[in-house]
C-alpha cells in the first residue's frame, strides 16, 4: 500500500512531488463530467513517468483480438475506449528551456483534487538548470454544466528574473493507447483550423468512423489585466497549436486561460461538428473562467446535497468515501441512455472503458438511492436496445428460439472480450442483468416497465438458461457445465453454485413478472408474445421443472454451499499461510498454481447470498462466510464491499469495517497495485453500498418496503447518509445511542426502523435509541 496522500474529509492532497508514483496520482485525480474526462496529467509537458490520457464518452475501436489460436463464435475483436486528443496541453519555453518537472529542481509541489467542488489545483516552485526560479499555478475542471466544454487556469511567475517565455497552447490528436493490439493507431485526421488564439482539430475513428472534433480559445491576462498578444499559429498532422511570445517581469504572474470543447458525432452531424464547436467556444468563453468555474460550484453543491454521506470522526474513511462518490459522479450522469459506466470510467485505459456486469451488480443501487429515477431506467434501457445483439451472441453459440446472452464486455452489445474462459463461460452475467430488473421495479415500484421493456429481457435470458442446463442421469439433476464464476480464479468449473442458483431464480422471477405484465397491460402482453414467438405454458413448465431440479452442491457436514463441484478437493488454507511478499497472488504467482489453489478472487456463494440473503436464515449466512472469507484474496476490487455488508448482517462489525475501509480506500492507497492503470470506478459503487446496506442495513424487501438496521462503527461519532425512494428524499443519522430518520418530503414515509415499524411525518423525524 502506498501513503502518500494527505486525510482531508473533502480534497485528495499530494504536498510533495512523488515522481515515482505520478501515474498512480494522474489515476486517482482525474476529472469527468459523464460527457468527457482525462486523467490529472500535469498541462506542461513532463519527460517523467506518466500516462497521458483523455476520453469521450460512448467513442470507441475495434482493435484486433490479439490471440494465436481461434474457435468458432469468438469474438473478432475487443473494443477499446479511444484516447482522444489531448486538450489540456500547454508547453512553456523560457529562453530556449523547457519546463519539465522531470528535469527541474521542484523546490515546492501541491497538488490537491477538490471533490467538493469540482476542480483539480496545483501550485509549484520549480528551479531550471539555468538557475531560474518559477512558480506555477494550474487550475483546470471538465465543466458539469456545460458538459462538453473544460477550461484552465495555467498562471506562471518568474520568481528572480525577467525573460521573454513562449507559451504554447496546444490540441494533440496523434496520441497513441499504450494497450493497442498490434500497435494499431485508432484515428484519422478530417480537418484542422487554427487562427488567432483559437484552433480546432476533427479527427475520425477507424472502422468505426466515429467524429470527435476538439477546439480551443486562449486568453491571455497579466497581473490580472486582460493583454492582446501575437500568436503564431502551427499546423503538423494531427496538431494544432498557438505559439505565444510574452515579456515576463519577475514576480509579475502571467495567466493563460484555456478553454476547450470536445465534440462527437454521436450528437452532432459530422458534416457541422466543426461549426459546433466554434459555437461552443464561444459560448463558453464570453462566460469565461471565473463564471464557469462558480457554476461549477454550484451544481457540485447540488450534488453533494443528496449524495454526499458524512462521517464524524474518521477523517480516512471519510475521505474515501467522498473520493468513490465523486468519481462515480464524475463518471455518469444518466442523461443519456446510450452511454453506460466503464470500469475505469475516465481514468484509463484498462478493459477497455466497456460496460461489464459491474453496473447491474454495483452501480445499479447506487443511482437508483441518490439520482432521478430515469438516471437508472436509463441504465436498464441501455441493455435493452442491444437486446437484438445479445440474441445474436447466443446464436453463434448454437442457442436457438430467441435465447439470449448478453455480452461479459461490450460497447454495442456484441461481445468483445478476449479470454475464452470467460468470454464462452462466465455466463453468470445474465442473471445480473435479469436481477437489476427485479432490482429497479422493487425499489421503484415501476411495473410498467416490466411491460416496456423488462419481460422481453427477462424471457429471452431464461430462453438462455433453459438451453444452457442438461439432464445429469446419474444426479437425476439439471447441471450447468462447464462455466466460470464471479471469482476467476477457477475457470471451466462444473456446477457452479452461484451460477446455478441464478439461473433458476431467473426463470422463477421470469413466470412471476409474466404473471403481473399480463394483470398489468393484458394487450402490451399479447403483442409481445406475439411478436417473440412465446409458448407460454410449454416455457414456463419447463423453466418450472428446471427450478424444482436444478443441482446446487453443497457439503452438508460442514453447512455450507459449494464453490464448485470439486472445490473440496482443494488443499484448503486461510489466506493468512500466504507467505509474505506473495501478495498480490496474481502478481507473484503462476496461473496454474492459482487455478489449482483454494484462494478466492472474489467468493461466487457470498455474491449470491448478498443478492438472495433473504431466501437463507442467519446461520446459514455465517456458516459460508466463515468457511469462504479465510480463503478469500480480495485481488477483485468487487470483493471487499459484497464481505463489508454481509459482515454487517452477521453482526461482525470489526470485520465490516476492515472491508470497508479496504474498499473506500482501495485507489487512495493502492492496495492491488494497480490504480496506475486507472481507478476502479465500479467497484466505488460498492463502497457506497458497504455504509448504505453495511454500516446502514438498509433494504427493500420484494413487496417494495424499506427497512433500515443501522449502527456506527466504534471509533466513529457518527453516520448521515441520503437516499430518495419513491418520491421521498429522507436522510439515516446514527450515533453511537441513536439512529434519526428525517424526511424530506412532503409525504409521511412508513418503514422499519431498527426493527420497530415507524412512520417519518411529512417534513419530520424519527428518533429510535438503542
Amino acid at each position: 500500500m502506498k501513503h502518500y496522500l494527505q486525510h482531508d474529509p473533502w480534497c485528495i492532497v499530494e504536498t510533495d512531488f512523488h515522481p515515482e508514483f505520478n501515474e498512480v496520482t494522474e489515476s486517482i485525480m482525474s476529472l469527468g463530467n459523464g460527457r468527457h474526462g482525462g486523467r490529472g496529467s500535469f498541462e506542461e509537458k513532463f519527460s517523467g513517468k506518466t500516462l497521458q490520457g483523455n476520453y469521450v464518452a460512448g467513442v470507441y475501436y475495434p482493435d484486433k483480438t490479439r490471440v494465436g489460436w481461434w474457435k468458432n463464435g469468438y469474438p473478432e475483436y475487443f473494443a477499446k475506449v479511444l484516447n482522444a486528443a489531448n486538450w489540456i496541453g500547454i508547453d512553456i519555453d523560457i529562453e530556449y528551456e523547457s519546463l519539465d518537472l522531470n528535469t527541474c529542481e521542484v523546490r515546492q509541489f501541491r497538488r490537491v483534487l477538490n471533490m467538493q467542488e469540482g476542480f483539480l489545483e496545483r501550485e509549484c516552485v520549480v528551479v531550471l538548470k539555468s538557475g531560474k526560479e518559477l512558480k506555477v499555478n494550474a487550475k483546470r475542471f471538465c465543466s458539469i454544466v456545460d458538459d462538453e466544454a473544460g477550461a484552465i487556469r495555467y498562471a506562471i511567475t518568474p520568481l528572480n528574473f525577467d525573460a521573454r517565455i513562449t507559451v504554447t497552447p496546444y490540441i494533440d490528436g496523434a496520441i497513441l493507447n499504450r494497450d493497442a493490439n498490434y500497435d494499431e493507431t485508432f484515428w484519422d485526421e478530417v480537418r484542422k483550423e487554427t487562427g488567432y488564439g483559437e484552433a480546432y482539430i476533427e479527427l475520425r475513428t477507424r472502422k468505426t468512423g466515429f467524429h470527435v472534433a476538439t477546439g480551443m480559445c486562449v486568453e491571455i491576462e497579466q497581473d490580472g489585466v486582460k493583454v492582446d498578444y501575437q500568436s503564431q499559429p502551427i499546423k503538423y498532422e494531427k496538431y494544432v497549436a498557438n505559439r505565444i511570445s510574452l515579456d515576463c517581469r519577475q514576480g509579475q504572474e502571467t495567466a493563460v486561460y484555456k478553454y476547450a470543447v470536445n465534440l462527437s458525432s454521436l450528437n452532432y452531424d459530422s458534416d457541422t461538428i466543426i461549426k459546433e464547436a466554434h459555437k461552443s467556444i464561444q459560448h463558453i468563453t464570453r462566460k469565461g473562467f471565473e463564471k464557469m468555474l462558480f457554476e461549477q460550484k454550484q451544481a457540485w453543491a447540488d450534488k453533494w446535497k443528496t449524495n454526499d454521506i458524512v462521517i464524524d470522526g474518521d477523517v480516512a474513511a471519510q475521505q474515501g468515501i467522498r473520493f468513490n462518490i465523486f468519481q462515480l459522479n464524475q463518471t455518469y450522469t444518466g442523461e443519456d441512455e446510450r452511454l453506460n459506466i466503464g470500469p475505469k470510467g475516465f481514468t484509463g485505459e484498462k478493459y477497455g472503458g466497456s460496460t461489464y456486469w459491474d453496473t447491474e451488480a454495483y452501480c445499479l443501487p447506487f443511482y437508483l438511492a441518490t439520482a432521478d429515477q430515469k438516471v437508472a431506467r436509463n441504465l436498464l434501457v441501455y441493455r435493452y436496445r442491444q437486446l437484438g445483439k445479445a440474441i445474436e451472441n447466443a446464436q453463434k453459440l448454437g442457442f436457438r428460439a430467441g435465447a439470449a446472452l448478453y455480452p461479459m464486455v461490450t460497447m454495442n452489445g456484441e461481445e468483445c472480450h478476449n479470454e475464452w474462459e470467460i468470454t464462452f463461460e462466465e455466463i453468470h452475467r445474465n442473471g445480473a442483468i435479469a436481477y437489476a430488473i427485479y432490482d429497479y421495479v422493487r425499489y421503484t415500484g415501476d411495473e410498467q416497465y416490466l411491460a416496456d421493456y423488462g419481460l422481453e429481457v427477462l424471457i429471452a435470458i431464461s430462453r438462455f438458461w433453459s438451453q444452457r442446463v442438461n439432464w445429469s442421469a446419474a444426479k437425476q439433476q439439471y447441471v450447468m457445465l462447464g462455466v466460470t464464476g464471479p471469482n476467476e480464479y477457477e475457470n471451466n468449473v462444473n456446477n457452479n453454485w452461484y451460477t446455478n442458483y441464478i439461473a433458476a431464480w431467473t426463470l422463477r422471477y421470469t413466470a412471476e413478472a409474466v404473471a403481473k405484465v399480463k394483470a398489468l397491460d393484458s394487450a402490451k402482453y399479447a403483442d409481445l408474445i406475439d411478436r417473440i414467438h412465446f409458448r407460454e405454458e410449454k416455457e414456463l413448465a419447463t423453466a418450472k421443472q428446471i427450478v424444482e431440479k436444478m443441482y446446487l452442491p453443497q457439503d452438508e457436514e460442514r453447512g455450507v454451499f459449494l464453490q464448485q463441484e470439486g472445490f473440496l478437493d482443494k488443499d484448503l488454507m486461510p489466506v493468512s499461510d500466504i507467505p509474505k511478499g506473495q501478495r498480490p497472488i496474481n502478481q507473484n504467482w503462476s496461473w496454474d498454481r492459482i487455478l489449482r489453489s483454494c484462494f478466492i478472487k472474489q467468493a461466487d456463494v457470498l455474491q449470491g447470498l448478498y443478492f438472495f440473503e433473504d431466501e437463507f436464515d442467519q446461520e446459514t449466512l455465517r456458516r459460508n462466510f466463515d468457511f469462504y472469507e479465510p480463503m478469500t484474496v480480495h485481488e477483485s476490487s468487487l470483493s471487499p464491499c459484497v464481505h463489508s455488508i454481509q459482515a454487517s448482517r452477521l453482526g461482525m462489525h470489526d470485520k465490516a469495517y476492515e472491508m470497508y475501509l479496504r474498499t473506500a480506500r482501495l485507489d487512495l492507497d493502492d492496495y492491488n497495485n494497480d490504480t496506475e492503470d486507472g481507478c476502479h470506478i465500479t467497484s466505488m459503487a460498492g463502497t457506497w453500498l458497504a455504509v448504505v446496506k453495511g454500516f446502514g442495513g438498509m433494504r427493500v424487501s420484494a413487496d417494495g418496503a424499506l427497512s433500515f438496521a443501522p449502527y456506527c462503527p466504534a471509533n466513529w461519532h457518527s453516520l448521515a447518509f441520503k437516499i430518495r425512494f419513491q418520491g421521498s428524499l429522507l436522510q439515516v443519522t446514527t450515533t453511537q445511542q441513536n439512529v434519526t430518520v428525517a424526511n424530506f418530503s412532503t409525504m409521511p414515509v412508513t418503514l422499519t426502523l431498527s426493527g420497530q415499524e415507524v412512520t417519518v411525518p411529512a417534513e419530520g423525524q424519527q428518533v429510535v435509541s438503542f
